[in-house]
């Protein structure tokens, strides 16, 4: 249609970082058709490109005029908008100001009964041109940055500074302005191989500009264009690279035409720690080790290259110098560090500040061998893996000050193991040290060893108690300290069923504390540990509603009063389960007890006379015994499928009961004594949940 057109609209800036230009570009997605619908002109698909050096969204299909409107408002009633003689009270004027029309315009109409006044107000249709250009200011303006900055002499913001701007309409430039520019028809190419400008004769035509001067404007086709590059390399080396998706990511956002390069280095250099070559290549200059079939590192790697291709064994020489003086580096740190034992380090810790209120790495280092002993004792470790757990608690934290560490900051823990190795330390020393602190994200590995689960569980249960004692734990959205991420990694070590390690995780609180009050960091003690259990339970709570379990069964669970977070994500996965395999009579029994638990008189007791029993409300007095007994050993032998079995096997007698007896008799003695019974009957169920809360279904 004739009335339609093509909307382009590119910011050219200096380079923008690669997660903040990710997120722009979600960001611009939104934000383009949200302006426009905010104003009312119609349009067709918005598609959003970028690149470092742009954000280009185009329009398709945008309407030459906007809709005209008429809008009807209703006001107040016509008592309020009116006074006696019939004039317009303030209520009145106010409401007609408010919607830009003259007072004496309202109109009084009736609805549902009442009358009120209306105000009838029409937008006029105007040119979409008109509009556009304070639309895509707003634009600009309305994209979120993590950090801004301010250039040249205006005093507008943005991530980085903003160089040209084209905005047209088909082939009518836009005269959007924006930090001292005014949009024109000129764009710029790839910053090396076609700088520019580039004349943009029409909206539509350009991408096809930017194509032609070297600017791949998706990342999509960006991360095709380097996954096919890789590819071909491995074909060639007979290798095979990891791509991290977040450096993968990274690299895809640092270039406009990317370009796949292979490099090498020394063999040497194999010599040196893999963790520490791949945190140099992947971690520092963003390329991509190669392995070989078995899965050892390789001296090749992957370079992706912004630059001119036909300079590509310039590029590659140069990549090459820096990686070689990178491993250079690293291996004579790690050739030093070797020259002491890691024993050594542990006294330099004095040297590294663990958190201005709770002092330095060295005291951290105490309280987690400390802490450590307690776990081991606590989870019934053999002689020789509690002795591994608290060597390895000794020397986890040693390796931050030796020069590999400080340098590749990354691989600390990795590096620790590796020295422990290197000066006789065991090998399940060494290897709880490399994965104390794990797991760092969810879905990563836990450590492998019960030794290296108790020296992670001391590390972070020390960091989380501290935190919270000097305030510092997380409030809201804020987790500076990753306090959340720690807590559920010490949970899923503990609810790990391929290694089950029965620890108390209040008593270990309890441990953690008393090692801060013993070094001097001064807390309210009570106020600390409920306010630390609590946010163990609030983590297991949120672990519990990923895995999909029903609220209601996590409200009964907490209302028995269960505070070990453990047992209550244990107790909440039986319940939860228990329903599954039966619900209409899992829903039965839920609703008896709720009718029993309203019922009863705490005041009576529970101590039943049985010669005032009737045959059914003898059977049900039988089974309330047998199960009293089985439903506590099953809970001290944390069994709780079998305690909810139990507690099943009563719904047949209490349903019988409410079917025959008349609970609330006249005769005092038998009512109080059925009273007694029901109280006898609820007391079984409180130690396991408040079934009461349990909703029927899911």
């Amino acid at each position: 249609m004739s009335n339609l057109h093509t909307l382009a609209f590119e910011i050219g800036t200096e380079e923008i970082p690669a997660f903040d230009l990710h997120r722009a570009t979600a960001q611009l997605a939104r934000l383009v058709p949200d302006a426009l619908d905010a104003v009312r002109i119609l349009h067709g698909e918005v598609t959003v490109h970028t690149t470092p050096r742009r954000l280009v969204a185009i329009v398709e299909d945008v309407a030459e005029r906007t809709e005209a409107l008429t809008e009807t408002f209703r006001g107040p009633s016509v008592k309020i908008a009116f006074d006696a003689d019939g004039n317009p009270t303030k209520a009145a004027v106010g409401f007609a100001r408010g919607k830009g029309v003259d007072v004496g315009s309202l109109e009084v109409r009736e609805e549902k009964g009442v009358e009120h006044v209306f105000a009838t107000r029409r937008v006029e249709a105007r040119d979409a041109a008109d509009l556009l250009p304070e639309v895509l200011e707003g634009v600009i303006v309305g994209i979120s940055w993590p950090k801004s900055c301010r250039w040249g002499s205006t005093s507008e913001y943005f991530s980085r500074p903003v160089r040209w701007i084209v905005a047209m309409l088909d082939e009518r430039v836009v005269p959007v302005r924006f930090a001292g520019l005014e949009a024109g028809n000129l764009t710029r190419g790839h910053r090396f191989l076609a700088p520019g400008p580039h004349e943009v004769p029409t909206a539509r035509a350009l991408l096809d500009v930017l194509e032609a001067a070297h600017v791949v404007t998706s990342e999509g086709a960006r991360e095709r264009a380097i996954r096919e590059g890789v590819a071909r390399v491995e074909q060639e080396c007979g290798a095979h690279a990891e791509l991290p998706e977040k450096t993968l990511l990274e690299v895809v956002n640092l270039c406009e035409q990317p370009t796949v390069l292979a490099g090498a280095f020394d063999e040497e250099f194999l010599q040196v720690p893999e963790e520490i070559i791949v945190d140099a290549m992947l971690m520092h200059q963003r390329y991509f080790p190669l392995y070989d079939g078995d899965g050892k590192l390789t001296n090749r790697f992957i370079v992706v290259s912004n630059g001119d291709p036909a300079c590509a064994s310039t590029i590659v020489d140069g990549n090459e110098r820096v990686v070689r003086a990178r491993l250079s580096d690293a291996k004579f740190f790690y050739e030093e560090d070797l020259k002491r034992p890691l024993e050594a380090y542990v006294e330099r810790l004095d040297e590294v500040v663990f958190q201005e209120s709770l002092g330095t790495m060295r005291a951290k280092a105490e309280r987690i061998t400390a802490l450590a002993r307690h776990l081991a004792a606590d989870a019934g470790l053999s002689p020789a893996d509690a002795a591994d757990a608290e060597r390895a608690a000794h020397l986890a934290k040693a390796d931050l000050v030796t020069s590999a560490v400080v340098e590749f900051t990354s691989v600390q823990g990795v590096m620790g193991s590796y020295y422990a190795a290197a000066c006789g330390e065991g090998e399940k020393v060494a290897r709880a040290i490399a994965d104390h602190y794990r797991p760092r994200f969810a879905g990563d590995e836990l450590p492998a060893s019960a030794a290296g689960r108790v020296v992670a569980m001391a590390d972070k249960l020390d960091t989380i108690c501290g935190l919270i004692a000097v305030g510092q734990g997380p409030t809201g959205s804020s987790d500076p300290f990753a306090l959340r991420r720690s807590a559920l990694g010490i949970l899923s070590m503990l609810l790990d069923e391929a290694l089950p390690l029965r620890i108390g995780l209040l008593r270990a609180i309890d441990e953690a504390l008393s090692s801060y009050a013993r070094q001097g960091v001064a807390f309210d003690a009570q106020v600390v540990r409920d306010e630390v259990a609590d946010f163990f339970v609030a983590r297991a709570k949120v672990l519990l509603r990923d895995e999909g379990r029903a609220p209601d069964a996590i409200d009964a669970v907490l209302a028995a009063g269960v505070r070990e977070p453990v047992e209550f994500v244990s107790r909440v996965r039986a319940l939860d389960a228990a329903r599954e395999g039966d619900p209409d009579a899992f829903a039965d029994l839920a609703t008896a007890y709720a009718r029993a638990n309203n019922l009863r008189d705490a005041s009576l007791g529970a101590e039943v006379d049985e010669a005032l029993l009737t045959e059914v409300e003898h059977a049900l007095s039988c089974a309330v015994v047998q199960a009293e007994g089985r439903v506590a050993r099953a809970l001290a032998a944390d069994d709780y499928p079998s305690a909810l079995a139990e507690l099943a096997s009563l719904r047949k007698p209490v349903d019988l009961f409410f079917e025959r007896v008349m609970v609330m008799d006249e005769d005092r003695a038998l009512r109080e004594n059925r009273l007694r019974l029901l109280n006898r009957f609820v007391a079984v169920f409180e130690g396991v949940a408040d079934f009461g809360k349990m909703a029927k279904g899911k």
